[in-house]
Order: C-alpha cells, then structure tokens, then sequence
C-alpha cells in the first residue's frame, strides 16, 4: 500500500522551551507558498517566502512590492513595558481571556542609569512600582509571559529565548529586528498592532520592496559586524531602507556570528527599513544548540530550502560590501547615517572641531551585548590592565541579559571592566534611550561620547543638544575609553603604559558563544500562572500613572454644529498630536497624557500653539482644555489637517486622545497611513478634502455638519456642509478609505468594543 509523503508540519517543535502548546508552524508556510509560487510564476527571495508564507489568504491577497497592503498573521508578539501599559489595557477592554498568539512583555525601559546596576535597579523598582505590579498581574491574568525588571533589553530576551528561523513577529518596539539574526522576520510596530495581533485579527503591512546586500570576503580583526551596518547606513542613509526589507546574503555570511546578525539587523531601524534578515545558517544552529534549542536547529535544517532566497530571486537594489576590506566605522555625530571609516576620522574630528576629549565610552544595549562583544572588549581592557592603565574617559557597561550578565561575570569579563574602572550598569536599555541620570557635563556644554549604541540624534543619550555622539562597535568604544581621545586609532596608534614604554592593542579576541555554556543567572522569567481565573489586575483607582479604559461610546445620529477645535497650519506628526519626553510616564493613564493633545500643532487662526478660542464661550485655552469643555457640555468637534497629517512613529496615544476629548471626525488633506488606520480603530472618522485645496475654504470659525453617515459605504463620499461666522454656507465634498470592517468599528464605537461584542457572542 502506498503511503503519503510525510509533510513538515508532521512533526512538532516547541516555539520556545517556555511556552505550552505553542508549536512553530512550517507547515503553513510550505502550503501557502504553493499557492503564491503558482500565482506569481517567478523565485522568491527569502523575505518574501516569509512574508508571504504568513499570508492570511495566500489565494486572494494582492501581491504587489510597494503598492500593495499585506494581510499577515504573525507568530508571536513582544512587548516593552513602556509601550505594553496601553497595549494591555487595550487588550483588557476586547473582552478575550487570552491573547490568540504567544506574547511576552519585557521591563526594560523604565530603569535610569545614575550609578550602577544594583541600586539603579532597586530604585526603579521603588518609582515604577505600581506600573511593574500592573504589568505582572495584567499578563498572569490573559495568559502571557512577564519578563521582569532585571532580566535584560527585550531584543536579546527574544534572541535567546524566542526568535527562531522563518518565523514571524511584530514586537511594540523599533529594534525588535534584532531577531533577523536568527532569520526571522520580526517588526516594530505601534501598540495598537499589537493589540490587533493579540485579539486574533490579521497584521496590515505594505507589501515591502527588498534591498539585497551581498557580502564576499571574511571579516578579521577589528573589523566587526557592527561596522557593516555602520557602512550600509552611510550608503542608504536615514530614509534610504523605508517600506523594504534588507536581506543579507553571499559567502561572506558564514563568517558572522549569529549575534553579530542580530547587531547588523537591529541598528537596520536606524535606515528606515521595514526590517533586516539573514539566510538560515550554520551559526545559527551554533546559537540554537547553545541556548539549548537543539530541536529547533534540527527542524530548521529540515527546512532549509524555504529559509534561503531561490536562485535567480530579484532584488530592487542590492549593494556589494567585501568584509575583507571593510574598515571599523565611526558614525556621527548626530546622526545615525554619517558614516567615516576609522582611518579618516582624527582628520575629520579637526576638521569639524569636534570635541577631540572623549568624556564617556559605554557598551552594551540591545545592539551590542552578547557574550562575543563583552569578550572582544574585555580582551582589550585585560591587555591595558597587563601595561598598568585604567580608562582616561568614563566607561559603562550595560550587559543584555541577565543570562549575559551572569555569564561574563563567572567568566571574568567583568571583573576585568571593573578592574579598569568600568561601571556595569542594570540590565536595561539605560544610557541608549535617555534613561541615564548624567551629572559630569552641565546642560549646554559641547563634549563627546562614543557608544555601541543605535541612534545618536541630538539629546537622545543625555538630553544635552550639545553633546557630541558617535556610534562604533564595542572594539572600538572600549580601546577609546584607554586613549581619552577622538584622534585614537587603535589600528595604528600607540598608547603609554605605566612603565613609560609604548604599546599597541592586539587585535581583539574572544569567544563567539560561552565554553562552558550560559550561566542563566537569577530567575527573572515569571511563566502564566495554571489559575489565571484568580488573578486581579492590579490598578489603583487613584494613580496618576494608570488608569482602565472605558469602552468609547458607539455611534448615534447624524452629527450636526459642529465646532472646529483647531485649523492645524503644516507639519503635525504624532509628536504634536501627542508629545512625548515627561509625558511618557502618563502612557497608561489615558485621561493624563490627554492633556497634551494637540499642543504641538500651530492654530491657523493665529500661528500659536496650545491657543484656541472657545466657540460656545468665545475664551481662549489650550486645546485638551477647550476639547474637555466642549465635551462635558455634550459637544462632539472636529479638526482640520493640513499634509501627510499624523507621520512619525507610530504612537497610538496620538489617536486614543482626541477620541477620549470628545472628538468625531479628523479632516485634513492627506493622512499618513498608520495614523489614519489608528483613528479608525478608535472610532474616529478619519477623512480627507476630495480637492485638496478645499482645506483654504474652511474657517476656524465655522459650524460643520457631515452628511451620509446613514448610508456610509466603502467607496462612496460624505459631505461637509459648512456654516461660516457671517452666514455663508457651502457643501465640501470628502472622500475616505473606511472599508466595510472599519465601518463597523465606527459604528461599534470603536475596534475594541467590536471585538468585545464578538468575544460576548452578541
């Protein structure tokens, strides 16, 4: 008798050795990619094999690079606690009893580097305490992993615990492509994806173009994988990745570690790229096996042929780097893309008169701190320490993990930093994200530090527009520290030892991956609980830093007088709509952070900002104020865009927070498009002038009726009928991209209460 041929998906690996019954599904990306290959009749490159292997409905989905909307169902979510409050207290208000996909939140971002990592710690665990309860009662709740404060930077968490080969993720952070290091495609996104994703609802994404970078040669040396991204960055610039996919490929990969992939996929944000990714290889499976996924290594090599691009796959750019020449890198200051190989950087540094004295040097963050990097930078403080010196500049350490940190201290890498006078900072993003308590430079003055960090735009590290950042690899950070000096070239120049003779560093060395295995440190992982039905969420009704959400009320009536809040003049991103800097830690406090809706946005009627006049009392206030009264008295109101209304990241505060004040509609001339699906889920009419030049014919002054809301249909335009202040009235047509599922979130009042209608079986 014959038997059928066995299939992928008949065996059944784990996603992760921490969660349950949640397997990694190849099976649907073999029988999707059947379908797609017979529909596009043309090789794939490994992104799309990916991506489209992911689809939602691989027969009927546009495929179309750059034009058309993908409808995705990721594998997992992950979540920093930053952006997981809101995210949470979304997920709260659908109703559902657990996510539908394996989610993670990781405490990360809330924890100021001031003096070092123990008591750094311990004091964010005193000042976020109340958030870290909600986080940790919120997922043991709805079923999902907490990772606590202490146990690391969520992009390395994921690396060792969670990304695996052709998986795919949406993480609410702009780094989660770390995990293109394990060839996966993993995304940064807003929360309100997230919260999509949870509740079972597919993953919109703009079919991505794809860059190729094809690398020959061998990387020696000082040279490190950081370098590569550090020179593609200078080739693609800031904006020169955005909406593709860059894949890394050619004989040169087998020379990169597996966490020197992550470091060159993770700064990827950093060009604007939808996300970065390596083929499957061998240095992978080193990885898998070493973090003790061995059974995910074995049925990756199973699945090889669909984790590779196919022959002949067509690319819409590609670049050639050979890592046998590729020299380290300098990048900045201030910015990310201002790229000098080493040897020109001393000149450039004159030339420029930037602060030649180095103040600080720190390593670390969820760029560069693996167990290789720590190595490589310890074997460059041992060898000063053997010539008697300590570091001239500052030096901070910021280890990824708590199973990095407990490993490089039994192995001596840090005893080694401290022996120099490094200070090991907590494992927490710190210094990279601003959360660095800096004291040895006054606000103002101009200085210079160089970091292995991500992005170096002005103020990000310290909040001080003057201070100088560059970005390099750890190598490099470390040798500088030793020299105080912007002009040092470890390549080439010599240091003074304390015997007054010269020397010069050694190439770097060290162990790609620990030889006796990771040490996993002090337990910082807390699983679901088996009675979840137990749990209370814990929010105090009187804190000022979370706050439940209340379901928005669903549609009713045709919306008529209606006041103009505000006639937005220009530029208005997500940053105007909804500020951030001392405003973040209002996140999950949605009646808080709504006091800085709009304050950004410059008003029309007299080019200020945060100034509008009251039209029921004729006083003038600030636009939360005035957008609360009108609310208490019963008065839904509008707003007036002007271009591209609602870029910038992809915060979903920005649209939470006009519909929290009472607002029905936003109008503007063109949306950018994640801000104008945002509006839409909370219930908002997002709608555009059908001629743009219409938006000159609307006065802050005037009343508004929108017309057709009974018969609102995809396709078909509504009406703005316009009262002006002396009489006047006229009719303004406005089209809009509402389809019918979006429609019914309107009327529903929102996504949420939808979902939680659904989740009730009403």
């Amino acid at each position: 008798m014959a038997t059928a041929a066995p299939r992928i998906g008949d065996t059944k690996v784990p996603m992760s050795l921490l969660e349950k019954g949640a397997y990694i599904n190849y099976q649907r990306i073999e029988d999707n990619l059947v379908i797609v290959r017979d529909r596009l009749q043309r090789p794939l490159t490994l992104s799309e094999k990916i991506l489209y292997g992911h689809l939602d409905d691989p027969h009927g989905q546009d495929i179309e690079r750059g034009v058309s909307y993908l409808k995705l169902r990721p594998d997992r979510v992950a979540c920093q606690d930053a952006t997981a409050q809101m995210a949470l207290l979304q997920f709260m208000s659908a109703g559902m009893p657990t996510a539908a996909v394996p989610t993670t939140v990781h405490c990360d971002h809330l924890i100021e580097a001031q003096v070092g990592g123990v008591k750094d710690l311990a004091r964010a665990n005193e000042i976020n305490k109340e958030v870290y309860d909600f986080l940790a009662t919120a997922t043991a709740k709805y079923g999902l992993g907490f990772w606590k404060p202490g146990s690391g930077i969520i992009h390395q968490i994921i690396l060792e615990n969670y990304a695996f080969p052709g998986g795919l993720m949406i993480g609410t952070d702009s780094h989660t492509p770390n995990a293109g290091g394990l060839g996966m495609i993993a995304c940064g996104v807003g929360g309100a994806d997230a919260v999509d994703v949870m509740a079972d609802i597919p993953w919109e994404l703009k079919c991505p173009k794809v860059i190729g970078v094809n690398l020959t040669g061998k990387i020696s040396g000082w040279t490190t994988p950081k370098d590569v991204i550090l020179k593609v960055a200078g080739i693609l610039t800031v904006k020169g990745g955005t909406g593709a996919i860059v894949e890394y490929k050619g004989p040169g990969v087998e020379s990169l570690s597996c966490t020197g992939m992550a470091t060159i996929c993770n700064m990827g944000a950093e060009i604007g790229a939808t996300t970065s990714m390596f083929p499957f290889n061998n240095r992978m499976v080193d990885y898998l096996n070493a973090t003790k996924r061995q059974d995910i290594a074995k049925y990756a090599t199973q699945f090889a042929h669909n984790l590779k691009a196919d022959e002949g796959a067509n690319y819409d750019q590609v670049i050639e780097i050979n890592l046998s020449e590729l020299e380290p890198h300098i990048n900045g200051p201030f910015t990310p893309d201002l790229a000098t190989p080493i040897s020109k950087f001393a000149s450039e540094v004159k030339k420029n008169g930037w602060p030649d004295e180095l103040k600080v040097a720190l390593i670390g963050s969820c760029t560069n701190s693996s167990y290789e990097d720590m190595s490589r930078s310890a074997s460059i403080a041992r060898e000063a320490s053997e010539h008697g010196l300590d570091v001239t500049s500052k030096f901070t350490i910021t280890p990824g993990s708590e199973q990095v940190r407990a490993t490089i201290e039994r192995d001596g890498q840090i005893g080694a930093f401290e022996k120099v006078g490094g200070v090991v900072l907590a494992n927490a993003c710190g210094p990279c994200i601003g959360q660095w308590d800096r004291r040895d430079v006054e606000k103002g003055v101009a200085n210079s530090i160089i970091t292995s960090y991500n992005r170096n735009f002005t103020g990000r590290n310290d909040a001080n527009p003057a201070t100088h950042a560059f970005v390099a690899s750890p190598d490099i950070v470390t040798a500088m520290a030793f020299s105080g000096s912007l002009s040092f070239n470890p390549l080439t120049d010599s240091l003074t030892g304390a015997d007054g003779k010269p020397f010069k560093f050694s190439d770097p060395t060290g162990n790609e991956l620990p030889p006796r295995g990771y040490d996993p440190g002090q337990d910082t992982f807390q699983p679901p609980p088996e009675d979840r039905a137990s749990v209370q969420v814990a929010v105090d009704p009187k804190s000022d830093r979370l706050q439940l959400l209340k379901p928005f009320q669903p549609f009713s009536g045709e919306p008529k007088d209606l006041p103009i809040l505000i006639k937005v003049k220009g530029k208005c991103t997500t940053d105007h709509i909804s500020a951030g800097g001392p405003w973040l830690k209002y996140r999950g406090h949605l009646e808080n952070i709504s006091q800085n809706c709009l304050i950004g946005a410059i008003n029309s009627e007299n080019g200020e900002a945060n100034k509008v006049k009251n039209q029921l009392t004729g006083s003038w206030g600030g636009v939360p104020q005035v957008a609360a009264e009108y609310r208490e008295k019963g008065v839904k109101w509008v707003v007036i865009g002007d271009h591209n209304y609602g870029e910038g990241s992809s915060r979903e505060h920005a649209a939470l927070e006009p519909r929290f004040l009472g607002g029905l509609a936003i109008i503007v001339r063109s949306f950018a498009r994640i801000h104008e699906t945002n509006l839409k889920k909370q219930g908002m009419l997002a709608l555009t002038f059908a001629d743009p030049a219409d938006y000159d014919k609307i006065q802050p002054s005037d009343r508004v009726d929108i017309e057709g809301l009974d018969s609102f249909a995809p396709g078909k335009n509504l009406t703005l009928s316009v009262k002006h202040a002396d009489g006047s009235k006229e009719n303004i047509s406005l089209a809009h991209s509402f389809n019918e599922g979006q429609i019914a979130w309107f009327r529903a009042g929102s996504a949420l209460n939808l979902m939680a209608a659904k989740a009730k079986g009403q």
